[in-house]
Order: C-alpha cells, then structure tokens, then sequence
C-alpha cells in the first residue's frame, strides 16, 4: 500500500512518499528503510519486501524529500551541512508520528544508515542496521561522488535515475552538490556514536568505492554492542552486489533481538 504524508517542517510544508511492506499484522515493531544519497522508494525494488517477510515483520519504505515522488529541492535551494541531522531530528521524528510508528528498527543504507545513526543517538528504537555507513568524509568519498558529477552530465547515469525520481535533477545535484562543497569536508558524526544503546548491526563490503572500513571499525569502535560484517567481493550496495548473504544475515540479526 503506498501513499503520501504531509508534514511541517519549520513552517516548510513537505509530501513524502512513503510504502508498506511486509507482514501487515505483525507484532514486532516496524522496520524503517532509509535510502541511500540517490535513492528512493523505487529504487529499493522489491528488497524491503523480501527482508521483511523473511523477518516477518511489517515495513516502511520512503523517500526524504528531494528523492522519488516526495517535494522536489527548489532549484535555488542547496542541502546545509547538517542535512543528515536535519533528516534524523526533524524530518524522520516528524513522519513516524504521521504514521503512527513508535520504536522502530532503522534499516539504513549509505546517507540513509549516516541518518540511522542519527536518529538512534536521540530517539527510541529496536534495532539499527546499517550498511556503507559513512561517520566522515574521506578522500575517497569525494573522489567516487566527483565520478559520478561526469557520468550525470556526460553519461548515461541522468537517464537511469530518471525512472526513479520525479525530478531528477533535484535529486542529483542536491546530494551531489553538498557532497562536494569543501565546507562539507568537515561533516563528521563520530560525537554522536556513543549515545547508541540499541542493538546494532553494521554492514559494509570490502571493495566499497564510496568508504573505507574506517567507516564501520569507528562504529564498532564507540558503540560496544556492535556487530560488524565485512563482506568481500562486494561495494557499496550489499542489497545489489550480495543480496542474498545481506537478507540472511540480517534477518538473523533482527529475529535474534526481537
């Protein structure tokens, strides 16, 4: 069941997309999938689907605004550079109460697992899985992004995101531009780990081109309950290159903490 929720935000009206996934009757608390810095509600597919019916848990699949079919970025609006705090304090609080979701695991892939970590530092939740998380900007951060700026303008990577974001430009070039903004090099989270207390599960494969493991061993390393896996032969997006072995592992995670 898809739909849409109208928040204020700061006196600014946004429509996210947002929809269900999973087990509608279940009695474990709802799983949040947070997208990635080019993602949407689309571009997941049907992986928030299969993860919660092999959990058997009911899902929340959205797009932040900007992405999909929620308010495209104005053209003359650029993202600050605490727009992943903005999304996890104010945005996503904003849309679970809309919703009705208390307490729920986060599911968070790249940006959208930065946002998990967020939000799981201020707010209540189950459980937090993340995947290529990023807590700081490396060098090889800003150089994958600067890659994907050429292919956009110069490839075919407009024409692919397309299909899934209403308006596309809003979509690329508001992650696009904050990422490569040199007052951005100094977003780091590290501060906020420790305020994590709820199980967690941190995910990134060896041959990401968008983060070193530094991103994931300085989770573990300031939140104590974490369980790491690396994943070899596999990049930035688990639930592309290495489905099978992301659904396994964490349903296994999220059943065994329920």
């Amino acid at each position: 069941m898809s739909g849409f929720a109208d928040l204020d935000i700061a006196g600014t009206t946004l429509r996210l997309e947002y929809q269900w996934v999973g087990v509608p009757e279940s009695r474990h608390p709802t799983v949040v999938f947070l997208h990635e810095g080019l993602g949407s509600v689309a571009l997941w597919k049907d992986f928030p689907e299969r993860l919660c019916q092999a959990a058997g848990m009911r899902g929340l699949v959205y797009s932040r605004p900007g992405y999909g079919g929620s308010t495209p970025r104005r053209r003359d609006e650029r993202l600050p550079v605490d727009f992943m705090h903005r999304q996890a304090w104010e945005v996503l609080p904003a849309l679970l109460k809309a919703l009705g979701i208390e307490r729920p695991w986060l599911f968070g892939h790249s940006d959208g697992a930065s946002i998990a970590l967020l939000h799981a530092a201020r707010f209540p939740v189950a459980g937090v899985v993340v995947v290529a998380p990023h807590i700081m900007v490396e060098d090889i951060s800003v150089a994958s992004i600067a890659e994907a700026r050429e292919a956009y303008i110069q490839g075919a990577l407009r024409e692919r995101l397309a299909r899934y974001h209403d308006d596309v430009d809003s979509a690329f070039w508001g992650w696009n531009d904050i990422w490569l903004d040199p007052a951005f090099r100094a977003w780091d989270i590290h501060a906020e780990l420790p305020a994590i207390h709820a199980p967690l599960l941190a995910i990134q494969g060896e041959a990401d081109e968008y983060g070193t493991l530094d991103q994931v061993y300085g989770i573990a390393g300031l939140v104590p309950q974490t369980h790491l896996l690396v994943l070899p032969d596999c990049g930035h997006s688990p639930h592309r290159d290495q489905p099978g072995r992301l659904l396994d592992e964490a349903t296994r995670f999220m059943i065994g903490t329920v």
